[in-house]
């Protein structure tokens, strides 16, 4: 009776580590990414900290139709349109 527990509790024991590996190494998570994309004109779900070879840059910046206000707030310039860029859209 014992040798059932046993054999029963280290059973479960190593399903589940069998699981929580193959759930882990599935996941979409990986800490190395530092956010999406950034599409030209548009500040849409954008955090500037993720980019800083963006908006660390002013011309980058401005390629992308980016201003940075005197508080320090990004906005897209209201004379941008995507013909006046050579930014490529990056994904």
């Amino acid at each position: 009776m014992i040798g059932n527990k046993s054999f029963t509790t280290l059973s479960l024991a190593v399903a589940l580590g069998i699981l929580g590996v193959a759930s882990a190494g599935a996941s979409d998570h990986h800490r190395g990414d530092r956010g999406g994309f950034v599409m030209p004109g548009s500040l849409v779900g954008v955090n500037p900290a993720y980019h800083p070879e963006i908006f660390g840059n002013p011309a980058a910046a401005a390629a992308y139709g980016f201003v940075r206000s005197q508080d320090g707030t990004w906005h897209v310039r209201t004379d941008w349109h995507p013909t006046n860029s050579r930014a490529e859209y990056r994904r």
